[in-house]
């Protein structure tokens, strides 16, 4: 028989590690979903979020969202670099499809070398005074370094969401890839939409990078762990929505809590795979798609 007590904690975790896993899914969704750039390299942005912030935490007693958010503006630096590399010698002519995809690959593969090279594949953690702490409802125990990724991701999604809804730059981010054309016509250049844009993705890394050396220590090739997590939950989304992405990150996070729980962690990394076919077979477009 199930306990009602487990089965409530296991939800409740769950929620909170789906907010994180949005965190971490919103570049994807606004580069792969609204640009068509396959950066397969963005959970390895993540991971140097995560040493940037280890390291500036380690030398100075920086609070680690203090520290995400402090890496943001460097991160969008990145992000505008990578990309107009990635125009110039892809998108430019027109061999964006595969020689993109193997760019993007060997991004990764630089970075994560560049860390393991730097760093060694030790992991590596941070400290505050509230990581180790919870709190306790009755049978649900709430531990803070879960909570507080959480609340961070919840107000980047709405952050992003009134970005991308309500301010030029942003509505011409979303319709860059439908109608380049028409959107020179209202005296935008789609070029710097798109820097604009994977430059925000990027920077939305430092902030993720943050909350996943909170939850737990880190080390440079844990970037391998969410590459398909974080393209899963981008697609199951529908692709481009940022609401749709919050929500299929908590479903993806219920559903890996649940069956770590009752069937084993070793069987939790196929759920976002599973959890996705599923959701093709019965809405190819995704929970919010068109």
């Amino acid at each position: 028989m199930v306990s009602l007590d487990l089965l409530a904690n296991a939800v409740v975790a769950g929620i909170l590690l789906g907010g994180f896993y949005a965190a971490v899914s919103l570049g994807v969704s606004i580069a792969f979903g609204l640009l068509d750039v396959v950066n397969i390299a963005h959970p390895v942005f993540v991971i140097l979020g995560s040493y940037a912030v280890y390291v500036t935490n380690t030398a100075f007693g920086l609070d680690p969202i203090v520290a995400g958010i402090v890496f943001t503006p460097v991160f969008y630096g990145i992000g505008v670099v990578v990309y107009r590399i990635y125009y110039v010698s892809f998108e430019k002519k027109g061999q964006e499809s595969l020689r993109g995809l193997v760019f993007f690959f060997g991004v990764l593969f630089i970075v994560e070398v560049g860390l393991t090279l730097k760093y060694g594949v030790d992991y590596r953690l941070v400290e505050a005074q509230y990581i180790g702490e919870s709190l306790r409802f009755g049978p649900v125990g709430i531990a803070l370094r879960l909570l507080v990724p959480c609340v961070v991701a919840v107000l980047l999604t709405l952050v992003l969401y009134l970005y991308l809804a309500k301010t030029f730059v942003g509505r011409a981010i979303k319709a860059v890839s439908q109608d380049s054309l028409a959107l020179r016509l209202m005296g935008a250049d789609p070029v710097k939409v798109k820097d604009v844009a994977f430059g925000i993705a990027i920077a939305t890394a430092s902030l993720a990078g943050a909350l996943l050396i909170m939850i737990g220590p880190v080390e440079p090739s844990m970037n391998r762990e969410y590459i398909g997590r974080v393209f899963a939950v981008a697609v199951l989304g529908g692709m481009g929505s940022i609401g749709g992405t919050f929500l299929a990150a908590v479903i993806i996070g219920v559903a890996e809590s649940l069956t770590s729980t009752f069937f084993g962690p070793s069987w939790a990394v196929a759920v976002s795979f599973g959890v996705l076919l599923l959701a093709l077979a019965v809405r190819p477009a995704g929970l919010f798609g068109s």
